[in-house]
C-alpha cells in the first residue's frame, strides 16, 4: 500500500462520518444509499420531528401553505413507469421537499414560536437533505432526471399538496423518503450501481 491509497474501510468510515453532517461525500461507496439503514435513519428523524411538532397544534402552524411533494405511491402505477420516469419524479419531489423545508425553516425564524427545538429538526432536515441529493447524484438520478425534450413529454407531472403546519411538513418529509425514494434507490440498487 503505497503513501497516496487508502484502504476501503477507512473510505467507508470516513463516509459515514461526513454523511450526517451534510458534506459530499467525494469518493463515497454507491452502496450507502443502498444500505436500508441509511434512509431508515433519515426517515426516523423526520418522524421524531413530526412527533415533537404534533403536540402543538395552533403554536406550530405555518404562516403559509408550503407546496410539498404528494408522498401516495399507486404501486401498480409506479412498477409501470420507467426507470427514467421514477428518477424524474424522485428528483423534482426531492427538490421540492428541500425548498419546502428550508422555506418551513425561514418561516420559524421569522415567527414569535420558539424555535431552540424546532430549529434543531430543521437543522437535521437540511443536512439530511444534502446527503441524500448527494447519494442520489451518485446513483445517477440528476443524470436521468434532465431527459432529453422528447422523452420529457412522456414524464408524469409531480403531484403536490400543501402543508400548514410544521408536522405536516416533517410527514411529508419523512413519508418521502420511506416511499418514492426507497423504491427508487431499492430499483436503482438491483440494477447495478448507476
Amino acid at each position: 500500500m503505497g503513501a497516496r491509497e487508502c484502504p476501503a474501510w477507512l473510505w467507508l468510515l470516513l463516509s459515514l462520518l461526513w454523511l450526517p453532517l451534510g458534506l459530499p461525500v467525494l469518493g463515497a461507496p454507491l452502496h450507502l444509499i443502498c444500505d436500508s439503514g441509511v434512509l431508515e435513519r433519515y426517515a426516523l428523524e423526520g418522524k421524531e420531528a413530526e412527533n415533537v411538532t404534533m403536540g402543538c397544534a395552533e403554536s406550530c402552524s405555518l404562516n403559509e401553505n408550503i407546496t410539498v411533494p404528494d408522498t401516495k405511491v399507486n404501486f401498480y402505477a409506479w412498477k409501470k413507469m420507467e426507470f427514467g420516469q421514477q428518477a424524474i419524479d424522485v428528483w423534482q419531489g426531492l427538490t421540492l421537499l428541500s425548498e419546502a423545508v428550508l422555506r418551513g425553516q425561514a418561516l420559524l425564524a421569522n415567527s414569535s414560536q420558539p424555535r431552540e427545538p424546532l430549529q434543531l429538526h430543521f437543522d437535521r432536515a437540511v443536512r439530511g437533505l444534502r446527503s441524500l441529493t448527494t447519494l442520489l447524484r451518485a446513483l445517477g438520478a440528476q443524470k436521468e432526471a434532465t431527459t432529453p425534450p422528447d422523452a420529457a413529454l412522456s414524464a408524469v407531472p409531480l403531484r403536490t399538496i400543501t402543508a400548514d403546519t410544521f408536522s405536516k411538513l416533517f410527514q411529508v418529509y419523512s413519508n418521502f423518503i420511506r416511499g418514492k425514494l426507497k423504491l427508487y434507490a431499492g430499483e436503482a440498487c438491483r440494477t447495478g450501481d448507476r
